[in-house]
């Protein structure tokens, strides 16, 4: 029987997400350490399926304010994949890429806006060829977008895409280590359930 709802997946099928996430954060620590001119490691990720309030005690609180850059996905594989930017990560890139810090998220300039939407274009992409390239399937990117707001609001997303099928999120937690400062990198990968099953399939363990 395939799965039905995230909630479905069983320990070995959580496994070989997180072996995605950990080739996946690999390809992303490579990318960000280019780009910030930095040394940059990653922590072990974990993987964990977790309701929408869940979610969000896990990441903060739902009024805290956060960016997200959101990519969908398309050809063989479908659904969304969300990627959470708090003020110290945003701050990170910004003093290495312009040498700037911001104190308030309006304090962001369209040409900034611009740049920590191409990091988390950068990021989702590295788990994406992750993916593709354990599988052999073609996924295909749309154009990332970025939006600021609470974290209820932009984790809201995910649910109204999916909500129909799952009152579940899928996320891929782990850490930067850039200039010895633990930055949380935070990553929802919700392919639709049809796409999870191929994947698993794909993976052989179906």
């Amino acid at each position: 029987m395939g799965i039905e709802k995230y909630e479905d997946m069983n320990a070995l099928e959580l496994d070989v997400i997180k072996e995605v996430g950990s080739i996946g954060t690999g390809n992303a620590a490579t990318a960000l350490s280019q780009v910030l001119r930095k040394e940059t490691k990653m922590s072990l990720p974990a993987v964990y399926v977790l309701g929408y309030n869940e979610a969000i005690e896990m990441v903060g609180s739902p009024e805290e304010i956060v960016a997200a850059v959101l990519v969908k996905m398309s050809g063989e594989i479908n659904g969304i994949m969300l990627f959470i930017l708090k003020m110290d990560f945003i701050n990170s890139v910004l003093g290495s890429v312009m040498s700037k810090e911001i104190q308030d998220y309006m304090e962001l300039t369209e040409i900034e806006k611009s740049a920590l939407e191409e990091i988390g274009n950068i990021i989702i992409s590295s788990y994406v060829n992750a993916l593709s390239g354990l599988t052999g399937v073609t996924i295909k990117l749309s154009i990332p977008s970025i939006a600021i707001n609470m974290l209820g609001g932009i984790l809201s997303v995910p649910m109204a895409e999916f909500g129909y099928v799952t009152d579940k999120l899928m996320m891929i937690n782990g850490k930067f280590i850039v200039d010895d400062k633990a930055l949380n990198s935070n990553l929802l990968m919700m392919p639709d359930i049809q796409s999870l099953n191929y994947l698993m399939h794909k993976l052989g363990v179906d």
